[in-house]
């Protein structure tokens, strides 16, 4: 049997996620899946419109075999951790590949990529490149020598670039993707995530994309911004939190009363440096209280099982007494990432009045009968 492991967000579930199962599934028939799933606070800044109890329902019905969580402290981190964290829950988990999406579809070019980044030479040209001012994409690109800007590609590098850093034995392999990550223009039957989301905020309808689309959540953008706008003001160290660096603490503090939404703030902070997404993920750490202390080092305290059909089960039964790392259904809130698990549902739930917090405090797995 191929253990086949994905990373998702799932922010929502569409149609080219349900092209990349049936993908994996038309390559690999007596695969089993597993998926790395985080929940109500994505890696770009963006806040889920689906609860993470609603797809790890949607994963389920989908032929995914089992779910686990992608902790927040990671998951709302750098691509280089994101990508390192994920790829660590799935070995310990026994997956011998991982499969993602990729604008290129060229797995030889991107592990070249990814090893000419782990070497030292190049981490000494991207730290001059950053002196310049630039920001980080512009200067992974200026010192590689390839202008390669495209979004999956460049996570897939990262993934690439932990299984070869930690010596995993798990082989990637890419599905081509078929649509523009930043088109929010097109019409065809697969768009991005960002695509619908987008057309969403402008009321247009959305059925075409997603049938799961009367699961989505109405963000309050409002109550988003007043609680950051709280955070900023009320917060004598804001440098403590993960990602507020180079004393953009002072640059918030400045400007943060001449803002009146969450978009002007950012376009108040952005600089040449700063990119969009890297201001929104700091706005996030602040918000949920995320701090420095060794977050850039990946230490996985456990692996959360969130959901598994009967499939699933009976491989978790067979691996857990060789897992060297709890592998549990229930998580206690003694660990410091369940812990920020609950904070974010708790912001959740006041910015989109549901009841997520609930979810969490029950601490019970989504079981899907075959």
């Amino acid at each position: 049997m191929d253990i086949v492991g994905i990373i998702c967000e799932y922010n929502p579930f569409h149609n080219g996620h349900a092209y990349h199962i049936k993908k994996i599934k038309d390559m690999y028939p007596n695969s089993l899946i597993i998926l790395v799933l985080n929940g109500y606070f994505m890696q770009r800044g963006e806040v889920s419109i689906l609860t993470k109890e609603d797809k790890i329902k949607i994963a389920l019905e989908n032929n995914i075999d089992i779910v686990v969580e992608h902790p927040f402290k990671y998951s709302s981190n750098s691509a280089d951790i994101f990508a390192e964290s994920a790829i660590k829950i799935l070995n310990y988990l026994g997956c011998q590949k991982v499969i993602f999406g990729s604008e290129s579809n060229d797995i030889n070019l991107i592990t070249k990529i990814a090893k000419v980044q782990l070497k030292n030479d190049f981490k000494f040209k991207l730290i001059e490149n950053l002196k310049t001012g630039i920001n980080y994409p512009t200067a992974l690109n200026k010192s590689i020598g390839i202008n390669l800007n495209s979004p999956n590609d460049l996570l897939g590098i990262s993934y690439i670039k932990a299984i070869i850093k930690n010596k995993f034995n798990i082989i990637p392999f890419t599905i081509k993707r078929t649509n523009n990550f930043h088109d929010t223009l097109s019409t065809n039957k697969i768009i991005s995530a960002n695509n619908i989301r987008d057309k969403i905020k402008n009321n247009h309808n959305v059925e075409k994309y997603t049938k799961y689309n009367f699961y989505f959540k109405n963000i309050d953008e409002t109550i988003l911004f007043n609680l950051i706008k709280y955070k900023i003001i009320s917060e004598p160290n804001l440098n403590e939190y993960l990602t507020v660096d180079e004393g953009i603490e002072h640059r918030l503090k400045r400007v943060i009363n001449n803002a009146d939404n969450l978009e002007n703030l950012i376009r108040l902070i952005k600089t040449k440096r700063y990119t969009y997404n890297r201001i929104r993920r700091m706005l996030f750490h602040i918000l949920i209280g995320l701090k420095k202390e060794n977050n850039n080092i990946v230490k996985l305290e456990y692996i959360k099982l969130l959901g598994f059909n009967e499939k699933g089960l009976k491989y978790i039964n067979k691996i857990k007494k060789t897992i060297d790392i709890p592998l549990s259904r229930k998580i206690s809130k003694d660990y410091i990432s369940q812990q920020y698990e609950l904070k974010s549902s708790l912001i959740y739930d006041l910015l989109t009045n549901q009841n997520t917090y609930a979810y969490e405090i029950a601490n019970k797995p989504i079981i899907k009968k075959i």
